[in-house]
């Protein structure tokens, strides 16, 4: 679980650097939705890790506390660029 819970959320940051050299707007929102999901499996694994004890309640709680921070501000980037592509 330690492995997946690595590979989705460093997948957040890689998708997020390419979305900074996005073609388009719409290359952006793609990168940007693709980056949100990864951030949503990351949530999963968190969840699983401290469900199963393998992570402390202490730690869960400052982990999933970025991790929310870092996925309301994708979820505002891909709503600002929707808005801006009239979707």
């Amino acid at each position: 679980m330690s492995k997946q819970l690595l590979k989705s959320a460093t997948a957040i940051g890689a998708l997020i650097r390419e979305a900074e050299i996005a073609q388009s707007q719409a290359d952006f929102l793609h990168k940007m939705n693709i980056a949100l999901k990864e951030a949503n499996e990351t949530d999963y694994w968190l969840n699983l890790l401290k469900d199963g004890q393998y992570l402390s309640n202490q730690k869960f709680t400052i982990l999933h506390s970025q991790l929310d921070e870092l996925l309301k501000m994708l979820v505002s980037s891909v709503r600002t660029v929707k808005k801006n592509l009239g979707r």
